[in-house]
């Protein structure tokens, strides 16, 4: 237990809460890109409308209460992950098969109710958002002699996801054989308290676990044990990397910088229609007006003909360059995120070459989003394996391959060389082409092998027992 008064338990209170080079130089981004993320409520808080000059607060307000975000961030992240989850991974457990608690672990990863496919959505998505997350499996140390005890109180291994926010500081030591090891790992834990929350520090021998009051600025309790496994089971699952080990490279780092420019001209455009439709009244202050339909407006005997007044109206002329410009900007985040043709909504013509080049890049984008995963998953079990006293011997294989195929196109180019060639044989070819186009390489299979179960079966009869009776001779009749 600290001391919790004197300058001691200043400075340890400040050693507690330091955090990484990176993290303080990243923190903001993070932030940004987790509310362009998020939307609604939470990206007004972050007040990424530009203020007008001399715009009071309460106008300020009101504009981004009237303002709509076009959520792109989000937008892009659900059609990745859509692709990279079509299809589940492949899980062979190997020695981990047959484990007591490997089923409830997969049916309840985080003690949450959430399964751990459910679970890896969330790091795919997560890790998108910030470029990499960290994801810790941590079993409680309740003294239990034997595993039989340990399930008899519900003592398993359970997962958790750190974002980078919640990282606050970590170190990696290059060890004699060349590869690096995470030595250190300190990380906040959610509180439903604003100024009360704990802090873990995970070394290679121990863990400590520290209660802190913000408020009173001082490290409450502090808990130390002993770490059985002898290495810190903490791995970093990357959407990019980058070139710093630790930190990856957010799928929507650049996108979320034009949503918010999307974002701010949709707020030109309200106040272009609002202003065009209500015109400003400029008028001497002793010039008497009233607003309203058929308001009448005194003017004084003596004013100046110069100064008489009159409406001051923009033309609204510019709403249709500002929609021009978010066009171009969507199309822009389509271009980055190579979606053109995936999220394209209305007729976009392109050749046959973009399009194959534009799913090519995307199918290697997803191809190295999914190795990540797999590694990241990987590191999961070896993690699983050692609490529960095994070596982990099993293997994970995420998809290879995204490929999207046009299957309209395909088939109308196919069908269109097939009515230009009279030989037999290259006929035959097509149509084989043809159909493993619309069906798919594996119903074609099921087709070719027994096109039985493919034929539509004969109606059975429906009416009176003498309706039944008669339908049935009908039908016997015919097959003689």
């Amino acid at each position: 237990m600290p001391s919790n008064t004197g300058v001691g338990a200043s400075k340890q209170y400040e050693a507690l809460l330091g955090t990484h080079e990176q993290y303080q130089n990243l923190n903001a981004r993070w932030r940004f890109l987790l509310n362009s993320f998020m939307g609604g409520e939470i990206y007004r808080q972050g007040q990424y409308l530009t203020r007008y000059a001399n715009e009071s607060e309460m106008d300020y307000i009101t504009r981004m209460w009237t303002t709509p975000l076009d959520n792109h961030a989000k937008g892009v992240l659900s059609v990745y992950n859509a692709f990279l989850f079509r299809n589940p991974p492949n899980r062979d457990f190997a020695s981990l098969e047959g484990d007591p608690v490997l089923q409830d672990f997969l049916d309840d990863a985080n003690f949450e109710g959430q399964s751990f496919d459910s679970f890896m959505k969330d790091v795919s998505i997560y890790s998108g958002v910030f470029g990499h997350v960290w994801v810790i499996l941590v079993k409680p140390n309740t003294g239990a002699a034997t595993l039989a005890d340990e399930m008899s109180i519900g003592a398993r291994p359970y997962i958790g996801m750190i974002t980078p926010l919640a990282a606050l500081d970590w170190e990696w030591t290059r060890m004699p054989a060349g590869n690096y090891e995470l030595t250190y790992f300190k990380y906040m834990e959610d509180s439903d308290r604003s100024h009360i929350f704990t802090v873990k520090e995970w070394h290679k021998d121990r863990i400590v676990t520290s209660v802190v009051n913000k408020e009173d600025q001082m490290i409450t309790s502090q808990i130390e044990e002993v770490n059985g496994l002898g290495y810190i089971p903490v791995t970093i699952c990357y959407s990019q990397r980058s070139a710093k080990r630790g930190i990856g490279v957010s799928e929507i780092d650049d996108i979320a910088d034009v949503q918010r420019a999307i974002y701010n001209e949709y707020s030109e455009i309200e106040q272009t229609i609002r202003i065009s439709g209500h015109p400003s009244l400029v008028k001497t202050s002793d010039t008497e007006a009233v607003a309203g339909a058929g308001a009448i407006v005194q003017i004084p005997d003596t004013l100046d003909p110069g100064l008489k007044p009159y409406l001051l109206q923009p033309s609204g002329q510019n709403v249709s360059a500002i929609y021009e410009s978010i066009k171009n900007r969507v199309e822009a985040i389509d271009r980055m995120a190579n979606l053109g043709s995936a999220r394209a909504l209305s007729t976009h013509t392109l050749s046959g070459v973009a399009m194959e080049t534009e799913f090519q890049m995307l199918n290697a984008r997803l191809s190295d989003k999914a190795d990540n995963l797999e590694l990241c998953e990987d590191n999961i079990w070896y993690f699983f394996a050692a609490y529960q006293g095994k070596v982990w011997d099993g293997e994970i294989n995420y998809p290879d391959s995204f490929h999207l195929q046009d299957k309209r196109n395909d088939s109308d180019v196919l069908i269109n060389a097939r009515s230009t060639v009279t030989d037999p044989e290259f006929q035959r070819m097509l149509d084989y082409e043809i159909m493993e186009t619309v069906l798919g390489q594996e119903k074609l299979e099921q087709y070719l092998t027994d096109p039985m179960q493919y034929q539509t079966p004969t109606p059975v009869p429906v009416g009176t027992p003498n309706e039944v009776q008669q339908a049935e001779q009908g039908i016997t009749q015919q097959g003689q």
